[in-house]
């Protein structure tokens, strides 16, 4: 980060002060408080609620240091590449497939992603879709030269752990209640 430091320098056959500018560099620090992260940064302004204020407090005095804290953890900065796949248990021998966000998977139309919490998606398929189908799309996707190649590794793998699962005989189905957010308004013909 490059900025400026200003000094005052006083000159030999006057009492005038000359203020002096010099460029410095990024190892180069002036005067001031030390930076916060080890790593490039720049300032943002946000305007967030009371409330998330009070609840960033409660993580870090520090805001700044609170919100990166709270977003590491959200998002899981440190979660190795092979998490973009997991299974997740939700019961006693149950376990759901979460992956990580991808917008190559939302080009299989009738697959539904349901984010479940910050990057971390269910995958939903409709009743009746054999598990077979989803092996296929995915393979499709993965040969597709569409198909950005940061999100192949990740298909492989989702692949591959579904594949793994049926040949086990692990693979059954469930249904999820789903709920419309708005009232269903009934029409005039019924």
């Amino acid at each position: 980060m490059e900025g400026l430091i200003v000094s005052a320098l006083k000159s030999t056959d006057c009492d005038a002060l000359t203020f002096k500018m010099e460029k410095t560099s990024p190892t180069r620090m002036g005067a001031g408080r030390p930076p916060k992260f080890d790593e490039v940064r720049r300032p943002v302004t946000v305007t967030l609620p009371q409330r998330i204020l009070d609840l960033l407090a409660q993580v870090d005095a520090d805001r700044a240091r609170a919100i990166a804290r709270v977003t590491e953890a959200a998002v899981g900065r440190d979660r190795p590449e092979n998490k973009q796949v997991e299974l997740v248990e939700i019961a006693p021998d149950r376990c759901v497939v979460v992956v990580s966000q991808n917008e190559t998977l939302r080009r299989i139309p009738w697959l539904k992603l349901v984010e479940i919490s910050p990057a971390r998606n269910l995958l939903i398929i409709p009743p009746g879709t054999p598990i077979e189908t989803m092996e296929v799309s995915l393979q499709d996707l993965i040969e597709d030269e569409a198909t950005d190649h940061k999100d192949v590794g990740m298909l492989k793998q989702l692949r591959s752990t579904i594949s793994r699962l049926r040949r086990e005989g692990r693979v059954t189905k469930g249904e999820l209640i789903f709920f419309t957010t708005r009232p269903v308004v009934a029409s005039a013909s019924t």
